[in-house]
């Protein structure tokens, strides 16, 4: 029999919400696992506002300020309240790692451990826990997932409903920003998307930023996250579509269970890839490096050295490729 842990800290302190929503199935594996178990994620805000409602989760924690240090300060912390049985954590930076194999009596501190190219990120989580012994085979097939109250749920079915009630073609949610330049699709594609699904009958919403002069569809209501994950469930309910960047909102689309069509260019879109269609621009390009893309010369400031007006990868997704994936879902 494999061994049970009473107190479990899963510290994951990257910063996006994606992830977050990546390591989803390992802490719900976790849980699983340990039944009875006291399981404690520390993560940031706003991020962990999709995990305080998850009955798999007893505590969870955040960093108390920004700035310098705050996220090692929040492990020592954690520590001090409660020495756990078991720590798994994502995060390697700041001698976080060393916090933990000294203060747990169990420690798993590096579950990226040799990726291969093409394997999602999330599954290689799931691989190295397996080969620790603290998951199972049955566990390593689990996505992401996000545990939505009943709250949540009414209030994003409510959004929605308003919006387009019960259409006769599928609603189409474009997530039209992402965190970093690099990975925006060009304005001019979105506006031919928003056109082409219009022509179709197909009830376009948006999330981001909205241009007043051009807007895209009708802006889903501002929410915090787990009302944003009820509104993406109420869309999926209605066969919908969420099209979108690499970028949180995306991801947590599919872990509310609507089909997503997601936009990849400076990331590879077989180790990042959100199991709906994952469509990959650029495909060839000789700077992109999978298991290490913060090294690409793209990367920070989105200048691409194949093209000075924006990332070559990102415009190389026509619109006639995206809408035939959305219509096709």
């Amino acid at each position: 029999m494999p061994e049970r842990y009473a107190d479990i800290l899963v510290v994951d302190l990257l910063g996006g919400i994606g992830d977050l929503l990546m390591l989803l199935p390992a802490v719900h594996g976790l849980a699983r696992r340990n039944p009875g178990a006291r399981l404690r994620l520390l993560t940031h805000d706003p991020g962990a506002d999709l995990v305080r409602a998850d009955p798999a989760v007893a505590e969870v924690r955040t960093p108390r300020h920004g700035r310098p240090g705050a996220e090692r300060e929040a492990v020592l912390a954690a520590l001090a309240a409660t020495r756990p049985d078991l720590a798994v954590s994502t995060t390697r930076y700041d001698g976080i790692p060393d916090l933990l194999e000294a203060g747990a009596g169990r420690a798993v501190t590096d579950l990226w451990r040799d990726p291969p190219p093409q394997q999602p990120v999330g599954d290689r989580y799931l691989e190295v826990l397996c080969a620790e012994g603290l998951l199972g085979a049955a566990d390593r097939s689990a996505r992401p997932r996000v545990y939505l109250d009943g709250a949540a749920r009414r209030a994003g079915e409510r959004a929605v409903a308003r919006l387009v009630g019960e259409p006769l073609a599928p609603p189409v949610v474009l997530v039209t920003d992402a965190g970093m330049a690099v990975k925006r699709w060009p304005r001019a594609h979105w506006r031919g998307l928003a056109r082409a699904l219009t022509r179709r009958g197909h009830p376009v919403l948006t999330v981001g930023p909205v241009d007043p002069a051009a807007p895209l569809g009708v802006p889903l209501p501002r929410a915090d996250l787990s009302t944003l994950a009820g509104q993406f469930a109420a869309v999926g309910r209605r066969g919908g579509v969420v099209v979108g960047p690499d970028t949180g909102p995306v991801r947590l689309a599919a872990a509310a269970g609507a089909a997503t069509v997601a936009l990849f260019g400076p990331t590879d879109a077989g180790r990042y890839g959100m199991g709906g269609a994952d469509l990959q621009g650029l495909p060839g390009c000789a700077y992109r490096r999978p298991t290490a893309i913060t090294e690409q010369p793209c990367w920070w400031e989105a200048r691409c050295p194949l093209d000075t007006a924006g990332p070559a990868c990102m415009a190389d997704l026509d619109v006639a490729a995206v809408l035939a994936a959305v219509t096709a879902r």
